[in-house]
């Protein structure tokens, strides 16, 4: 019989730890949080410096039984839960709602391998009380702005709805950032690009050059007839090289991962939301099979903001390093990162536990996303810490009378970290034309040898019209980006927040990005109305940088609370004396008593009800204009929701079966936007 007992959070990863502590230890899981606040009641007390009032949650009161079984007569008994605030919390409460009165050691490790589980069960600690006093801060105050501000939302739109401390600013993001789409007017502009060559030159010498300048400012073509007049008066103008630079240039690393950054990557290159990159980050970390006898963590914690790595783990990269690319791809010393004033630094970034297990020697024991996603984290792991790749930048202006065309290019001298990473993000250009084209023209661009004064042969002009684009909508990528630039959020929150957001259909993802639908709309306008402050980017911020300073020592949870709940209280009790229900009549009347329909939501999306209820109780779904596409139906496609999202289903149903994601190409653009 095992003689200690470790508790853990969930099964993979008591699975993994099992393995490696051998029988004299009995690990089991608790499945996350065993208590919480209450669900229908406030469950903290404001009157009384905010006292939480903590609950079994229902679903746990076996697992509670079973755990105090597990517990009897153990000689030992470890937590060993998330190294961050929340598995620090979730400890606390086991050991006050289980362990009361018996002796607890915390262990905590940021990697499931036996070097660094063993470690920790070395060095047995106390539980760190201000990080479980900065959880608690943040959860009372979510509780206290979700429990107060999700009535007022059912009260002025529909039941059911609900409000969120970090959710609703990011909310507001994102309906700011579709607002300016909407507004937006696109610019005509045209550009001209010479295709010049090198005379008496044997072999392919052709380059391309963009018109920039005439007379000395800068060339803005506004129309196709602009744009013929210069092409017309450059025909027969002779082309002169009249300046040429070259600019040696270096692009360093990147860090290794954070969880916002490794997020971002897995977006931009393998196309995952934030929760799909998050869940299979969280496989990797609790451990894999991979035919050993025991199954094995292949990467570092995944919750962090902090880009520190373990000094053996720098030597261990670096020999790799040495040895697979050389020691030309080797810095004299390791690679440092800036850290961020919030974070933890105690935590180490995302890396591969071991760099000698290479990813195509785990193929055979990962499914497709766990294989793409380790190759990601291992390949950003090896770059951060190799040289950085040299280029050679070449401009050159040609002159043609009063007009002034520049062509540049770049060609790579040493490939450095590029060898094992290339991190270019599409997704960041999207929506800047004039990016993407210099891009190709950097890359493609090959410019022959060339000498100030030389002349250019032309071989053609070529007119090409442009229009501005507005900005584009935010992906899981651009708006963490944005969350983190911003200091809203942290590593735990940034994938729920985005999960929320579109569970609660203020938010629809369509072809991998975000669109405010017209009740996130109503939603994000009626708390910017009555709670200003809540919805404020920099106040938010704010929030956290002092939730941070619980962790720190430097304030407490009731002076951040009190400070918070004073002039929150003010703008509610305002809110709930002014909202009123807003009512939005169609044109449609009930086929029943003959009174107006009006427009309503419910958990399955907007829908007609009839004004008189509940003495009438007839509904009817609001139809989206597209016929169904089976033959001889007649039916009309009608917006559903099931648990997997949004879907259109015909009015016939069940006559007529027909679903489908979309609808016709050009109707869906017309609803995105």
């Amino acid at each position: 019989m095992a003689k200690n007992l470790v508790i853990v959070e969930s099964p993979t990863k008591a699975k993994t730890i099992s393995k490696i502590l051998g029988e004299d230890f009995s690990v089991v899981s608790s499945m996350g949080h065993i208590v919480d606040l209450p669900q229908k009641e406030l469950g903290v007390d404001v009157e009384n410096k905010f006292k939480p009032k903590y609950v079994v949650i229902p679903a746990r009161k076996k697992l509670l039984t079973q755990l105090k079984k597990d517990a009897k007569d153990k000689e030992k008994i470890y937590v060993a839960t998330d190294p961050d605030r929340e598995g620090e919390a979730i400890g606390w409460q086991i050991k006050d709602k289980v362990l009361k009165g018996k002796s607890v050691l915390r262990v905590s490790f940021h990697e499931i391998t036996p070097h660094a589980v063993n470690e920790a069960f070395k060095h047995g600690r106390e539980f760190d009380l201000k990080m479980i006093e900065a959880q608690v801060g943040r959860r009372i105050l979510d509780r206290i702005v979700g429990y107060f501000l999700s009535p007022l939302l059912w009260k002025k739109i529909a039941r059911g709805l609900s409000a969120g401390r970090v959710q609703s600013v990011a909310l507001k993001l994102i309906t700011e950032r579709e607002r300016q789409i909407q507004a937006f007017t696109p610019q005509e502009y045209w550009e001209i690009a010479a295709e010049l060559f090198k005379p008496k030159v044997s072999g392919e010498s052709n380059f391309t050059a963009k018109l920039q300048k005439i007379e000395d400012k800068k060339a803005e073509i506004k129309n196709k007839e602009a744009a013929d007049n210069i092409c017309g008066e450059l025909q027969g103008k002779e082309f002169k090289v009249s300046e040429i630079r070259k600019t040696e240039k270096k692009r360093y690393a990147p860090a290794p991962f954070i969880t916002s950054t490794m997020q971002q990557e897995a977006f931009n290159k393998l196309r995952f939301n934030a929760s799909k990159t998050m869940l299979i980050a969280q496989q990797l970390y609790e451990g894999i099979d991979i035919g050993e006898d025991n199954p094995v963590g292949l990467i570092t914690y995944m919750r962090t903001d902090s880009p520190h790595v373990a000094p053996e783990a720098i030597q261990e990269v670096r020999e790799h390093i040495g040895r697979s690319f050389g020691k030309d791809f080797l810095p004299e010393k390791p690679n440092t990162f800036k850290v961020k004033k919030s974070a933890q630094e105690a935590h180490e970034a995302i890396r591969p536990s071991y760099v000698s297990r290479a990813p195509e020697s785990l193929k055979n024991f990962l499914n497709h996303d766990q294989y793409r996603l380790y190759e990601l984290i291992y390949n950003r792991f090896l770059a951060s810490q190799m040289k950085p790749a040299e280029f050679l930048a070449t401009g050159v202006d040609i002159a043609a009378d009063k007009y002034l065309f520049t062509a540049s290019g770049s060609h790579l001298l040493f490939e450095g970290f590029l060898a094992a990473y290339n991190n270019n993000n599409k997704d960041e250009k999207e929506g800047d034309e004039e990016d993407e084209d210099n891009e190709k023209e950097k890359s493609g661009n090959l410019i022959p040898p060339l000498e100030q004064g030389e002349i250019l042969g032309l071989n053609k002009l070529t007119p090409s019209q442009h229009f501005t684009k507005p900005p584009p909508r935010y992906s899981d990528s651009s708006l963490i980006k944005a969350l983190e630039e911003e200091g809203i959020g942290r590593p735990s929150t940034y994938a729920p927040i985005i999960y929320t957001l579109i569970l609660r259909d203020y938010v629809r993802r369509i072809k991998g990005y975000l669109n405010p639908t017209e009740l996130g709309f109503k939603v994000c306008d009626m708390l910017v109305e009555y709670f200003p402050k809540i919805m404020d980017v920099k106040f938010t911020a704010l929030m956290e940088e002092e939730l941070d300073e619980i962790e720190e020592g430097q304030l407490t949870k009731e002076k951040v609370l009190e400070d918070f709940y004073a002039p929150f209280k003010v703008s509610l009790d305002f809110a709930q004396a002014n909202i009123k229900k807003e009512v939005i009549t169609s044109d449609q009347v009930c086929d029943k008593c003959g009174k107006p329909m009006i427009v309503k939501w419910g958990r399955r999306g907007k829908f007609l009800s009839c004004s008189d209820f509940p003495a009438c109780k007839n509904s009817k779904s609001i139809g989206s204009g597209v016929k169904c596409p089976e033959v001889n139906c007649g039916g009309e496609l009608i917006e559903r929701r099931s648990k997997r999202g949004f879907f259109y289903g015909c009015s016939n149903f069940p006559k007529c079966t027909f679903t489908s994601r979309t609808l016709p190409e050009d109707k869906e653009e017309q609803r995105a936007t």
